[in-house]
């Protein structure tokens, strides 16, 4: 998994750091001493040669390092036994009076090329500065003559030293796992924000589809109530047949279902077939998406003639990659309140004896 691009910038930024706190330990403090132990008792090839090795680890690591990526593990594991192994060479060479002194200049460097190679695997990590605590010290005991204060001594020093080192790498995990939570947290509050605001715009959505709703209600209410309309007319009671099948689009378009248009054309279809309306809806080719104000625009002519069906009405329905289209076949008690063009939806009507076609279509690539 990829890291979080905060946790990747700062980690990227701290392997930089330590690239460079390597080569100039390395070449300040390691290439001043190991230049100083020429004269020393054993030839100075081993630590030379040690000295170019750990130099490679450091110009190799800095191929992935300058470009913001750790060390790949195919990489930095046979480098980490490499920088061991050096380090183990050049210890060889050392007299035992120079130990954990400047001219035993390897082990206290070996631990920054480990960081370098291993910062972003913490088991690997700890198990080579074990590995290369017990080397060093078993060199130690094995060249330098034991007593009880320079046994002291050397412990206090490897701590100290490998310590600090430890204590760098576990401190750069443990703020990267930092950075990774707080990155979780603010992704997780950003995603909140996000659906709070779809949420709250669904809502504004609902109110203004439910005004529409009740926009053209209120008036058949009204005159229903003032007893400016009839409701044993015919025409009177199509429109309430049509206001009744628009809400109950709306409370359909609420439906989380695979295919939204059947679901509101189905719910449409019940309505009719609960005033006696013998209905059929025939469905062909497979679900494309449609936009909401879509479907309203194409279901509008199904509801308007199901609202006016006397006793029969056929519903179709055609999708295919290119097109969409609805259409409604019914024998009318009224003449159907005809729906106004909408953007993008054709829809076309003609009459067969006593029958009515209503067509509506949308290009799906238009």
């Amino acid at each position: 998994m990829a890291e979080p691009f905060l946790p990747g910038r700062v980690l990227a930024a701290i392997r930089i750091v330590l690239l460079g706190v390597t080569a100039i330990l390395q070449v300040g403090l390691a290439g001043s001493a190991l230049f100083q132990n020429r004269s020393g008792y054993h030839p100075g090839w081993l630590n030379e040669t040690a000295y170019a090795v750990l130099l490679v680890v450091v110009v190799a690591s800095a191929a992935w390092v300058l470009r913001g990526r750790p060390v790949p593990a195919a990489v930095a594991l046979p480098g980490a036994a490499v920088v061991l192994l050096a380090a183990a060479a050049a210890a060889t060479t050392v007299p035992p009076q120079w130990y954990l002194l400047p001219q035993h200049w390897a082990f206290g460097l070996v631990g920054w090329h480990l960081l370098l190679l291993l910062l972003d695997r913490i088991r690997p990590l700890l198990a080579a500065f074990a590995l290369h605590a017990l080397v060093g010290g078993t060199q130690f005991l094995l060249a330098a003559p034991l007593d009880r204060i320079r046994l002291g001594e050397t412990a206090i020093a490897i701590s100290s030293v490998l310590g600090f080192q430890l204590a760098v790498g576990l401190l750069v995990r443990w703020v990267a796992r930092r950075l990774r939570e707080v990155t979780a947290l603010v992704a997780e509050r950003d995603r909140a924000a996000t659906r709070a605001a779809l949420a709250e715009q669904w809502e504004r959505d609902q109110r203004a589809r439910s005004a529409g709703q009740l926009g053209t209600l209120l008036p058949l209410l009204a005159g229903l109530a003032d007893g400016t309309l009839d409701p044993r007319a015919e025409d009177v009671r199509a429109q309430c047949a049509l206001a009744a099948a628009r809400l109950r689009r709306l409370f359909a378009e609420n439906d989380d279902v695979p295919d939204p248009l059947v679901h509101e054309v189905s719910a449409a279809l019940d309505l009719a077939e609960r005033r006696g309306v013998e209905v059929s809806f025939a469905v062909s080719g497979e679900a494309v998406p449609v936009p909401t104000p879509v479907r309203r625009a194409l279901t509008e002519p199904v509801l308007a003639a199901l609202a006016a069906a006397r006793t029969r009405a056929r519903v179709s329905l055609l999708r295919t990659e290119a097109e969409v289209r609805l259409a409604v076949l019914a024998d009318f008690a009224v003449t159907p309140w005809i729906p106004a063009r909408s953007p993008g939806v054709e829809v076309t009507s003609s009459s067969h004896g006593d029958r009515t076609r209503m067509e509506a279509r949308w290009q799906v690539t238009s």
